[in-house]
């Protein structure tokens, strides 16, 4: 009986061993690679500063006269608006990189005027070469396809793929003649000065078939491919492509969704800004279309809602990628909810992607007066907070911290080191906020502080947000508009600096181009505060939180005889153009400050 129960236990381990072998080959060596994701990730790129503004597109009519239309019409309502994103369809098949002119007519002309009104242009592309095309003008590849085959620019020859936008087969990256072949299509558009492609996630559908199975290798011009190998030459080698045709040049591609590749689709080092996929305009997750739903475009089965969104933004950030958003108000549906517009954009906000654009009216001047209001302002918040952000595509670029990192509390994050976030991730005005140590003021109303390590409820009106100030913070912005309630288009020439001192902190802004430094240092004493600017010189505006009139406010060792006190915002206010040393000194009496404090 021991003999036979030893064998038995021989033959399981046996089998174990091979199942566990089978899963590492078949499974998670194509998909996860080796070892895992340890050797794929590098540094997050250098995102240039424009992919930090607002972004817009639309699928619903995808012609030039509605982006036109658009833009004109955020243009009249004040709303900012960098980068116009096109997606699917603008091309004859889908990949071939030439323009649709009934959709998009004498498309040479019409893509430098948008870069001559300083619009900046992202184009939608996959891998795919497809022999028959939803949607497009010409549906089937015909010559075109043909000769790709024929030649060997696809990888597994003949072995096509059903997708969301047809069927084909993928373009072979480790090809030579291939890649020249696929440049070479699209020249064109890089000459007509595109900015950047948005990279739809066909490669994570990089397989062949073992019968009824899918098996996830197939074999290129330099040997077998897993579909993670794939999927990283895919993000790899459009990004380094698009870089050479245009130093500014990014890529938005898909970072984690869902628990489709949780180690991320794309490799951090070629990401330089990310979206999470497709959501719904809905609040809450929905994993499984509703059979009586119309959803169109849907890639990797399945829709998501707000708070999947939020979910995949602070895994992706957890994950190390820097530049974060997703589609607000969501990519699918037809009708999108007013609040949910809302607080979609809020969160946005600060999030490093502001991508409003999907399904849906994103004409916000047809929609109610509150969504044009709030959203407008939110829009402002964003681009404003430019400067702050764009410190972190620096530091995490060298090897600091990313924008957003996931902390305690349900969708809690910091955004940067100054500022804690607590999504509205429900319809409803009230949310649970919990705070770490330290002391923190709300953004809305930042006169007093709240003692951090505590957690609470609190009812937000629909145009504010759980933004919360960590006492000590430097936060620079660059205010254009008054619509934030921090300054109005006079400070457009100058960097505002948020001021809210503690015993001492120090904040360093890049410039854009050439990423050269200028710092502010603080210390606080019981009866003075020290500034000391260092680096580039450049004109500013300190807002200074002081719960007091200073009695004396010196520069450079002079008096300054102009600024100004906000008694009611508790607000020091002083706005230089040019200075020698930058050292600010702001005295007041010990006796003041006991009053103060009682």
């Amino acid at each position: 009986m021991k003999i036979k129960l030893k064998k038995i236990g021989k033959y399981f381990l046996f089998f174990l061993g091979f199942l566990l072998l089978w899963a590492y080959f078949y499974v998670v060596l194509p998909i996860w690679g080796i070892p895992f994701n340890a050797d794929r990730h590098g540094l997050p790129p250098l995102t240039p500063a424009w992919a930090l503004e607002a972004w817009l597109w639309e699928d619903d009519v995808n012609t030039a006269a509605y982006v036109d239309t658009l833009l004109n019409g955020y243009a009249e309502h004040d709303i900012p608006i960098r980068t116009i994103m096109i997606d699917s369809p603008w091309s004859l098949r889908y990949n071939d990189f030439s323009v649709d002119e009934s959709r998009y007519p004498e498309p040479a002309q019409w893509f430098q005027g948008l870069q001559e009104k300083d619009y900046r242009v992202v184009l939608w592309m996959t891998s795919m070469v497809n022999s028959h095309s939803k949607d497009t003008k010409i549906k089937e590849g015909g010559e075109w396809f043909d000769a790709a085959l024929e030649k060997g620019y696809l990888i597994g020859q003949d072995n096509q793929i059903k997708w969301w936008k047809g069927k084909g087969g993928f373009i072979d990256y480790t090809n030579p003649a291939a890649q020249e072949w696929w440049q070479q299509q699209q020249q064109q558009v890089f000459d007509w000065g595109i900015d950047g492609w948005k990279l739809d996630g066909t490669a994570t559908l990089f397989r062949s078939q073992l019968g009824v199975l899918p098996f996830f290798y197939q074999k290129g011009a330099s040997g077998w491919l897993t579909t993670r190998q794939y999927m990283d030459l895919y993000y790899r080698e459009e990004y380094q492509h698009g870089l050479r045709q245009n130093p500014d040049f990014v890529t938005l591609s898909r970072s984690m969704d869902r628990g489709f590749h949780p180690e991320g689709f794309a490799p951090i080092d070629a990401s330089p800004v990310n979206w999470v996929g497709d959501q719904e305009h809905k609040w809450l997750s929905k994993e499984l279309l509703a059979e009586e739903e119309e959803q169109q475009d849907i890639a990797l089965a399945g829709v998501q809602g707000f708070e999947s969104a939020i979910d995949n933004i602070l895994k992706s950030a957890a994950k190390g990628y820097n530049i974060i958003g997703s589609d607000i108000a969501g990519f699918s549906g037809k009708t999108i909810p007013p609040r949910l517009y809302i607080r979609w954009a809020q969160f946005s906000a600060f999030c490093g992607l502001f991508l409003n654009g999907g399904h849906g009216d994103r004409a916000l001047w047809n929609r109610s007066a509150e969504e044009l209001q709030i959203i407008r302002q939110y829009t402002w918040l964003h681009q404003e907070l430019i400067p702050y952000m764009y410190h972190y595509v620096v530091e995490a670029h060298r090897g600091g911290s990313v924008l957003q990192q996931p902390i305690e509390g349900k969708y809690h994050y910091l955004f940067g080191e100054s500022l804690l976030i607590a999504p509205i991730y429900k319809d409803d005005l009230k949310n649970e906020v919990q705070l770490p140590p330290g002391k923190w003021r709300y953004w809305f109303d930042d006169r007093s502080t709240v003692q951090g390590e505590t957690t609470f409820d609190q009812t937000f009106p629909l145009d504010e947000y759980p933004v919360f100030i960590k006492e000590g913070a430097i936060i620079p912005m660059k205010i254009e508009r008054d619509y934030t309630h921090l300054g109005d288009s006079s400070s457009q020439a100058y960097i505002t600096y948020l001021i809210y001192p503690d015993i001492s902190n120090q904040f360093s802004i890049y410039d854009t181009e050439t990423q050269v430094e200028t710092k502010l240092s603080m210390e606080r004493t019981d009866t003075a505060i020290s500034l000391q600017f260092s680096g580039k010189k450049l004109p500013h505006i300190l807002r200074i939180h002081l719960e007091q009139r200073p009695n004396q406010v010196l520069l450079d060792g002079q008096v300054l005889p102009a600024y100004e006190y906000d008694e009611i915002k508790q607000k020091l206010i002083i706005r230089t153009h040019t200075y020698v040393e930058g050292h600010y000194q702001i005295n007041w009496s010990s006796e003041a400050t006991q009053k103060s404090q009682q």
